[in-house]
């Protein structure tokens, strides 16, 4: 690895260590961590199919829990996307409240763990044969995505039941980034990267 010094006291890399010429260990670790991950995010996605999407549209229950007379489950609880309660009005403090809870247990675990895949994974497409820019994009949309998917949770509790629909396209976002990722680091990793493609990453 070779690093120039340039104006502004600002580096750049001359010499890229692109993952295709990472030892075979190495390759394999980060191959199998992809893979864990990958099926990590699958039953995640097979979780919220069975417990919130199959519920919503074909218990039978879909749109009659519209209105709020009739909203009895409480919104900590998953199921019916429909279903769930705005927050109750309580003597108790609203810290103490299930929903609260429910939301900070919620929130405290999948931020961890999401980060946690997402900072691995754009630590790997650093080194990746694409522009500045494409891996960019790559390395902070995935964070958008959990930000949004974690939001809908407290607005959800807080606001009104059909925050909950913000899952959708924050999992959307950095699922559909996930797959790019694995897609590019795999390929580059095992396959090698076109010609001329390490000129076009050095480019500022």
């Amino acid at each position: 690895m070779v690093l120039q010094n340039t104006s502004r006291e600002s580096f750049v890399w001359t010499e890229h260590p692109h993952p295709g010429t990472w030892p075979v260990p190495a390759k394999a670790l980060v191959t199998m961590a992809v893979v864990m991950m990958a099926l990590g995010l699958l039953f995640a996605g097979g979780q919220i199919v069975v417990h919130d999407i199959l519920p919503t549209f074909f218990s039978g229950k879909a749109m009659m829990s519209s209105s709020h007379d009739k909203m009895e489950e409480p919104a900590s609880e998953r199921g019916d996307l429909f279903g769930g309660s705005t927050a109750k009005m309580e003597k108790s403090p609203f810290y103490k409240s299930d929903e609260f809870i429910f939301a900070l247990k919620f929130t405290h675990i999948h931020i961890f763990g999401m980060s946690a895949i997402f900072i691995l994974m754009g630590a790997i497409v650093f080194f990746l044969y694409l522009s500045p820019q494409a891996r960019t994009w790559l390395i902070v949309l995935p964070f958008v995505g959990v930000i949004v998917d974690l939001a809908s949770v407290w607005l959800k509790v807080f606001i009104h039941p059909a925050f909950f629909w913000l899952h959708i396209p924050g999992g959307l976002l950095f699922g559909i980034v996930f797959a790019l990722d694995t897609y590019f680091i795999l390929g580059q990793m095992w396959l090698g990267s076109p010609a001329g493609m390490q000129a076009e990453n050095d480019e500022p």
